[in-house]
């Protein structure tokens, strides 16, 4: 049955309006060509938006020509304001955009572990006002936020958890206190990761991926056939849980210690580094600490050193297949020795056994050694994913992937082509740790638009 006319000129707008955001500024010309439609229906459907306050003239077309012909029309950005924050364990990051998701205003506060809830929240909230306040606007329409945690998929809300501090869930409620009028939106920070590497990162040309993420602690983020899954609880990805081998525990229902966070988050890829004779700062793991940063200096740094010195990687001489013009030094026994939770590099290929420290002969070797056996541990979580999803690409996020770059994501690609039959693309984030507020700056754009782009409610 065809659409009423009304319902047709609803879906008419909407096709303009997203055509505008995605393309910026088009005369009505171009929106007759990009959408197919007469040009009277155009000049209808800008006569519409214009009125409705949606749509205004914001330059011409050309420098020789002039006229209505020519004028381009934009949507009215400072329609709405929005904020994102990337609520971490150790502070939070706030910005503040108009309509179009132009960046007006930013701002961070630190919160320490031992910050009360109450004094944690008012910095937080002080930190969103005070970039809304800078920014211009006078109310935030919709509030988008990243946290660390599982989100109920039934109400949404951030669940309680024992491993994260108290101020985080107490921070939703005050924003929506404090700003009566907005719509506040939680997703956990992984997801949001995700969500911006396909719309704006590495995944852009993807509706099938997974996104690891690698920071002070470790998730991951599914996409399928363009969707995100949460899970049955909203734990789809809580891959720090996931059992592996070279630890000396097993991880429990309240504590990821002993799984794959003990191989691949940032204080144990800090002890790594220094087992391998890397200068690494001393590294916190729990509540609070903030170490992904840290961490993700010294995987740069032996990124870079290996691209200054041209080392190649640990065990070339031992027997291994090279692999895509390299070598891989994981020898056909498996991983778990290389993974040992010692941080060494566990017996060697060709039955040695010595500390990776000894092996180098400057920082290219060592930074080369480091860089192998973090592939190997990023292998294990990798390798569990694709033999469950066959997600056929694997984007290795957060600021510790970001730092690693194309030379990380290879040896890690490197290593799944051996360990599994399914073809799986391996690549860094295009993003790094800004992913979560981008993902969230996204969330709040679109639940935004989706609101004041709707058509008005028939009487």
């Amino acid at each position: 049955m065809p659409a009423s006319p009304s319902t047709a000129r609803a879906i008419n707008d909407r096709v303009a309006l997203c055509l505008l955001q995605q393309e910026g500024p088009l005369t009505a010309g171009e929106l007759k060509r990009l959408t197919g439609l007469s040009r009277p229906t155009v000049a209808d459907l800008v006569d519409r938006l214009t009125a409705a306050g949606l749509i205004t003239v914001v330059g011409e077309s050309g420098a020789q020509r002039r006229g209505p012909n020519a004028r381009l029309y934009g949507i009215v950005a400072d329609r709405a304001h929005l904020a994102a924050l990337d609520v971490r364990t150790g502070g939070v990051s706030v910005l503040v955009s108009d309509l179009v998701g132009r960046v007006l205003a930013e701002a961070s506060v630190p919160i320490g572990g031992g910050t009360g809830t109450g004094t944690a929240v008012e910095r937080a909230v002080a930190a969103v006002e005070r970039a809304a306040k800078e920014a211009g606007a006078g109310r935030l329409h919709t509030v988008g936020i990243g946290a660390p945690g599982l989100i109920d998929p039934a109400t949404g809300d951030l669940r309680d958890s024992g491993g994260l501090p108290a101020w985080h869930r107490r921070l939703v409620a005050a924003l929506q206190e404090r700003l009566p009028e907005a719509r506040v939106t939680v997703e956990n920070e992984t997801n949001l990761a995700a969500l911006a590497e396909q719309r704006e990162g590495a995944a852009r040309d993807r509706d099938t991926f997974v996104l690891l993420w690698l920071g002070h602690g470790v998730g991951a983020a599914v996409v399928l056939d363009g969707a995100l899954r949460r899970g049955a609880s909203g734990g789809t990805g809580e891959i720090g849980f996931l059992p592996v081998p070279g630890t000396t525990s097993l991880p429990s229902a309240g504590d990821c210690d002993g799984g794959f966070h003990s191989l691949a988050g940032a204080a144990a890829i800090g002890d790594l580094a220094r087992k391998c004779g890397l200068l690494a700062p001393e590294a916190a793991d729990g509540p609070g600490a903030t170490d992904g940063p840290g961490a993700a200096a010294v995987v740069r740094d032996a990124v870079a050193a290996v691209a200054n010195t041209g080392a190649e990687s640990a065990g070339a001489d031992a027997g291994a297949r090279p692999v895509g013009g390299g070598v891989d030094p994981v020898p056909e026994g498996g991983l778990a020795g290389l993974v040992s939770e010692s941080g060494g590099a566990g017996p060697r290929p060709d039955g040695g056994n010595a500390d990776p420290a000894s092996e180098g002969g400057g920082a290219g070797p060592a930074s080369a050694r480091f860089l192998d056996v973090l592939a190997d541990r990023i292998a294990l979580g990798v390798a569990s994913v694709v033999a469950v999803l066959d997600p056929g690409c694997v984007v290795l996020g957060g600021e510790i992937g970001r730092a690693g770059g194309v030379e990380l994501a290879g040896r890690v690609e490197r290593r799944i082509r051996r360990m599994s039959p399914l073809a799986t693309e391996v690549r860094a984030s295009g993003l790094g740790g800004a992913a979560v507020l981008r993902g969230a700056l996204l969330t709040a754009r679109d639940r935004a638009q989706d609101e004041l782009f709707a058509p008005p409610e028939r009487p």
